[in-house]
């Protein structure tokens, strides 16, 4: 495996689409997404992860080609969400698997060392199984506009994911800096979230970028 990640954590999860709520196309969708990932990184997050599933390879090849050269000298790690051929081909630092993703493993060999490799994980099984990675990612933990109406784990549930696992778990659902401090109260060695970085007022809960991060991070040391 490769480094530890930085404990606490902070990743930072893209989604084009609901940071930009008015784009007519995808190339003014990337553009924004450009800048708020360009945004994150100067803001001081840790982990950003490129999570768009739907975007031609071409274009998130250059979106974590110029996302690698601005982290270029940092500690931020970028990480694509699925695409290990993509991040391999921009040089990214590692690589989010899906919960039914490839195994572990077998990704690993297709990237350096160094690579970050995190997964997904939405049970304390999976939790317990998954020794290969360097994080987990666990939840819902609480309702969030990304999975609405389904089952939140809640942080009884992280604490039995921290007890399970034998790498660091990020807890994600429904993240305020309240409930980040919550979460690291509880176990966790990160968060992560989407919505709450978005810019204020693009939807309930969203703080934007800067505010965000200084708050979370606040909340993480306490």
């Amino acid at each position: 495996m490769s480094d530890a990640i930085r404990v606490p954590s902070l990743c930072v999860i893209t989604d084009r689409r609901r940071l930009a709520l008015h784009a007519r196309t995808t190339r003014e969708e990337v553009t924004a997404l450009e800048q708020f990932v360009a945004d994150a990184i100067d803001a001081g997050a840790d982990l950003i992860q490129l999570r768009e599933r739907d975007l031609d390879a071409r274009m998130l090849l250059d979106v974590a080609t110029r996302a690698v050269d601005r982290a270029a000298g940092g500690l931020v790690r970028i990480l694509v969400n699925d695409r290990a051929d993509v991040a391999v081909a921009a040089a990214a630092h590692g690589v989010h698997l899906p919960a039914h993703g490839a195994p572990t493993a077998e990704v690993r060999t297709l990237g350096p060392m160094s690579w970050t490799i995190g997964r997904s994980v939405h049970s304390i099984d999976e939790c317990a199984v998954e020794r290969d990675a360097d994080y987990l990612l666990y939840g819902t933990l609480f309702e969030s506009r990304s999975k609405p109406g389904g089952h939140e784990q809640g942080l009884e549930g992280l604490r039995s994911a921290v007890a399970a696992a034998a790498v660091p778990v990020l807890a994600i659902g429904g993240l305020t800096p309240a409930r980040a401090r919550a979460c690291i109260g509880a176990g966790a060695a990160g968060v992560a979230g989407i919505g709450v970085f978005l810019p204020e007022g693009h939807e309930p809960g969203a703080l934007g970028l800067s505010r965000a991060i200084a708050e979370i991070r606040a909340a993480l040391i306490m």
